[in-house]
């Protein structure tokens, strides 16, 4: 390897003062190795080489400081990714956590939460009982003026406006409390489904036992079980994540619809979605709270069906069954 000196400062002038002790010439000093393996000192970067890595030297040759060569677009663009999946991830696990704190802390068993349930449900078929009541009185009340105008009519009278009035004012009414009941409806599905899916998301985090039969610790479980859910495989030492990110891109492979796009050290990612039934898969590897965590991430298309596919089952099975797939391909290894 040899010295390539600038003609402002060689490498040789710089040991020199040094020796001497002269400290009227401190001068910070910059010293960086080109892509031919090529080292050069001076005091200034050339603007065509500020792309290198490079140690600032003090006068007495000591590194001050190593400014780590520049990122190129596609780096960048790669760390611009990281980021965003980093701050999803912060996002989904704090969302899920709270949600998970407020389900744990509110029901002690699943009895508790089929009670409570059934409870919600009686209330909503008592507010439909008091709505189907309010239709079927103002539909007796538009019989009766009906009725009252057919007489009118019959006897060869001019019916009055305040009576015609009070006809489209009850058929509006009756209009009325048909959407109110249907929105009643719609207003109970949807409560009961949500409360279903709580029970549900009580028993995956406070199963008794794991895939060996064996008890477990409640937090641990509930931790383990979270990670699952979110498509978070957590490392337990560099050796081991690392084994682990060759199995994550597999399973993206496996599952992902679209091409490769970008496959480097922390991130893997698939081509972006083209189609509504496309699926796009990355895994991010992430350190958080100083541990190695990787991250899976699925984008769809963004159109109704897209989002539709990214919130529904399958998207949510496949972020399930992601950690449990490295843990069973690690064994296999073993």
């Amino acid at each position: 390897m040899r010295h390539a000196p600038f003609k402002r400062t060689s490498f040789v002038t710089l040991v020199l003062l040094c020796a001497l002790g002269q400290p009227a010439y401190a001068k910070k000093m910059y010293r960086w190795v080109d892509e031919n393996g090529n080292v050069y000192f001076s005091d200034q970067v050339p603007p065509d080489q500020v792309k290198h890595k490079r140690e600032t030297l003090s006068e007495k040759a000591r590194v001050l400081d190593v400014l780590e060569k520049a990122k190129t677009a596609e780096q960048i663009a790669q760390q611009k990714r990281l980021d965003a999946l980093r701050k999803e991830q912060e996002k989904i696990i704090a969302r899920q956590n709270a949600n998970d704190k407020v389900l744990l802390s509110t029901f002690r068993n699943i009895d508790d939460m089929n009670k409570a349930l059934s409870n919600k449900m009686a209330s909503f078929d008592a507010g439909q009982k008091v709505i189907e009541g309010n239709i079927e009185r103002t539909q007796q009340q538009l019989q009766q003026q009906q009725q009252q105008a057919a007489n009118l009519e019959r006897g060869g009278s001019k019916i009055p406006p305040k009576l015609l009035a009070d006809i489209a004012a009850s058929k509006q009414q009756i209009e009325a409390g048909k959407q109110e009941l249907l929105r009643h409806q719609q207003d109970r599905q949807n409560s009961e489904k949500e409360f279903k899916a709580d029970i549900a998301r009580f028993q995956f985090l406070t199963q008794a036992n794991n895939n060996d039969g064996k008890p477990v610790n409640g937090d641990s479980l509930a931790a383990s079980n979270a990670s699952n859910e979110l498509g978070l495989f957590v490392c337990q030492d560099a050796g081991q994540c690392e084994k682990a990110w060759k199995v994550a891109g597999e399973f993206v492979a496996t599952h992902s619809t679209t091409g490769q796009d970008v496959e480097s050290e922390k991130l893997i990612m698939r081509a972006a979605p083209q189609k509504d039934d496309d699926l796009s898969l990355s895994v991010s590897l992430l350190e958080r709270n100083n541990t190695l965590q990787i991250f899976l991430d699925i984008r769809c298309r963004q159109s109704s069906l897209g989002n539709e596919l990214c919130s529904g089952a399958k998207a949510q099975s496949i972020r399930q069954a992601f950690a449990p797939f490295i843990q069973s391909s690690l064994a296999a290894q073993q």
